[in-house]
C-alpha cells in the first residue's frame, strides 16, 4: 500500500509552514494560504508585477488608492495600463482612451513617466537577481525564473523564496507582483496571471493536462485572434480538442504552429530560461492628439523622440546601428522605415537626422497619428559615433551634444532645449 504524500503548505503573509489543511494560517489568521502537492519540488517561476505603472502612481499619490487610475497620453492616445478599479469598469490596456473615459468617466488619468517606471522596474530586477542568476526578462515589468539549485543558498525551497520575494518587493518597494510556480514556461506564465493581483498560484507536472483540457485555445502561446478564427472554423475552440488530435495530422493542418498546439496541449514545454534575452531594438514614440501633417509640426516630434531614444542608449550603454522611422496614419495604416547606418551611434543628433531623411519621403499630404523612432542591431558604445571625417560639422555637433548631455544630467531634462523642441514640452502638457 503507497502511503500518501506528505502535506506542503505555508501561510504567504506570515510564511508559517502549514501541518495540515486549513482555512487560515493558525499563526496569523491570514487566509492567504499556499498549498500544494507538488509545492516544494517546482522551480521554474514566472513573476509579473501587478498594473505596474498604476501602482507605481499610486504608491506615489497614497490619495489615488481608492480611485480608478489609467496611464495614457491625451484623448487621441491608447491607455498603456489601468489599476485593478479601472479594469472593473472595463478599462484594458491599448484601448482607445476616448473609449477607455467611455466607460469611467471617472477615471484619474496619468501621463506615463517611463523614467520613473524604468527605475522600480530596475529595482525589482535587482531583487529577481539576488533569488537566482537565471532571470530572463520579458518586459519592464515581467520575468522567467529557474530556482533550480538554490535551496542550499536561500535555506528554503523555491516556493518559499519566492513568497518571501514578493512580501519583499511589497515592503520595500511598494508594489505588488504576482507570481506563477511551475515545472515549465508555458505554465508558470498561465499560473501567474490566475490570482491577480498579489496571486500566487501553481500547476504541477501531474494536473497540468486536466487543467488545460477546458480552457479556450486562446490560452496557448502564440494563438492570437486571426489564428483562434481559424481554428474555430475548423470546429476548435478547447485545448481538450487538441489533446485528442493527432501530431502529424495537426501539424499537416498548421504546420510548426501545429506542433506547438499539440505539445503546449499537453504541458510540454522544453523551452529554458535564456539570460542573454537584451532588448532588440530602443525606440519612443507618441501619439498626436489631432492628426499632424505639417512638416515642421512632424520634425519637433521627431527631434523630441530622437533625443529621447539617445538618453535610453546612454543609460542602457548601448548603441544601435540601424534607425528605424514609424508612421501611423489617420486610418491607422502602418508605415515602417529603416536605414543601416555605417557605424553604430547613440547619438540623438544622427539619429534625428537620418530619421528625418526617411521622414522626408513620407511628407506628402498624408495625416498621421503617431510617430515614432528607434534604434536597432543594437551593439556596444565602444564601437558607436567615430569621428566623421566627410561632414567635419558631425564632430562639432557631437561634443555640443555632450555638453549638452551634461547640462541636462546636472540641471534636468528641460534645462537646455534645441530650436526643433523649444517650448514643445509646455505645449504638450
Amino acid at each position: 500500500m503507497t502511503s500518501a504524500a506528505p502535506f506542503s503548505g505555508f501561510c504567504r503573509d506570515c510564511l508559517k509552514e502549514l501541518a495540515a489543511p486549513v482555512r487560515r494560517c493558525l499563526a496569523c489568521g491570514s487566509p492567504r494560504l499556499l498549498s500544494h502537492a507538488e509545492l516544494y519540488r517546482l522551480t521554474l517561476a514566472h513573476i509579473d508585477c501587478d498594473a505596474f505603472y498604476a501602482s507605481i502612481e499610486k504608491r506615489d499619490k497614497p490619495e489615488l488608492a481608492d480611485k480608478p487610475v489609467i496611464i495614457g497620453g491625451g484623448k487621441r492616445g491608447v491607455v498603456s495600463t489601468a489599476c485593478y478599479i479601472a479594469r472593473i469598469h472595463g478599462v484594458r490596456s491599448a484601448m482607445p482612451m476616448f473609449k477607455a473615459l467611455e466607460a469611467c468617466p471617472q477615471a484619474v488619468v496619468i501621463k506615463p513617466n517611463m523614467e520613473k517606471y524604468s527605475q522600480v522596474g530596475r529595482e525589482v530586477r535587482a531583487m529577481m537577481l539576488e533569488l537566482t542568476p537565471l532571470v530572463q526578462p520579458l518586459s519592464i515589468d515581467e520575468a522567467f525564473l529557474d530556482l533550480n539549485g538554490t535551496e542550499r543558498l536561500h535555506h528554503h525551497p523555491p516556493a518559499r523564496t519566492l513568497a518571501r520575494f514578493a512580501k519583499r518587493v511589497e515592503e520595500e518597494v511598494g508594489i505588488t507582483v504576482s507570481v506563477g510556480l511551475s515545472y515549465c514556461k508555458f505554465l508558470a506564465k498561465v499560473a501567474s496571471d490566475l490570482q491577480k493581483p498579489r496571486g500566487f498560484s501553481v500547476i504541477g507536472q501531474a494536473e497540468a493536462v486536466d487543467f488545460l483540457k477546458e480552457r479556450p485555445v486562446t490560452l496557448i502561446w502564440g494563438v492570437g485572434k486571426a489564428f483562434a478564427a481559424t481554428l474555430e472554423r475548423d470546429g476548435i475552440r478547447t485545448i481538450g480538442q487538441l489533446q485528442t488530435m493527432d501530431e502529424a495530422d495537426l501539424m499537416r493542418r498548421y504546420g510548426s504552429m501545429g506542433q506547438r498546439l499539440y505539445r503546449l496541449s499537453r504541458g510540454q514545454d522544453e523551452r529554458t530560461v535564456e539570460i542573454d534575452g537584451e532588448a532588440k531594438s530602443v525606440s519612443s514614440e507618441t501619439t498626436f492628439n489631432d492628426d499632424l501633417s505639417r512638416p515642421d509640426e512632424l520634425v519637433s516630434h521627431l527631434r523630441r523622440l530622437s533625443e529621447q531614444v539617445a538618453l535610453r542608449l546612454r543609460k542602457s550603454e548601448l548603441a544601435g546601428q540601424t534607425v528605424v522611422l514609424k508612421l501611423k496614419t489617420a486610418d491607422f495604416k502602418l508605415r515602417t522605415r529603416n536605414r543601416r547606418l555605417e557605424s553604430p551611434t547613440r547619438l540623438a543628433d544622427r539619429i534625428f537626422r537620418v530619421g528625418l531623411q526617411l521622414l522626408e519621403r513620407e511628407v506628402d499630404g498624408t495625416k498621421y497619428r503617431l510617430i515614432g523612432i528607434g534604434v536597432s542591431d543594437l551593439t556596444h558604445p565602444d564601437l558607436a559615433d567615430p569621428p566623421d571625417l566627410v561632414d567635419p560639422l558631425a564632430t562639432r555637433r557631437a561634443a555640443a551634444e555632450e555638453a549638452i548631455n551634461k547640462l541636462r544630467d546636472k540641471f534636468g531634462k528641460a534645462s537646455v532645449e534645441t530650436g526643433y523642441t523649444f517650448g514643445q514640452r509646455r505645449r504638450d502638457q
